[in-house]
């Protein structure tokens, strides 16, 4: 797969995880389940959504010579 497409890929779930993963935190901080200070695009929504794209980028089919 082209490193482009693979980019892509990555970018594509780093957002949908971080939009996932904040509006679970105003969930949980709503449903008074997590402290007030974890906020919303805090550090651990980050690190998540960069693990998520991390694993994306690896799995990504490479292409093959020939």
């Amino acid at each position: 797969m082209p490193e482009f497409v693979a980019s892509l890929l990555a970018a594509a779930a780093f957002c949908l995880t971080l939009l996932v993963l904040n509006a679970l935190t105003r969930l949980l901080i709503q449903a008074h389940v997590a402290p007030a200070d974890l906020g919303e695009t805090g550090f651990l929504q980050i690190v998540g959504a960069l693990l998520m794209a991390r694993a994306a980028y690896r799995r990504a089919p490479e292409r093959r010579p020939g």
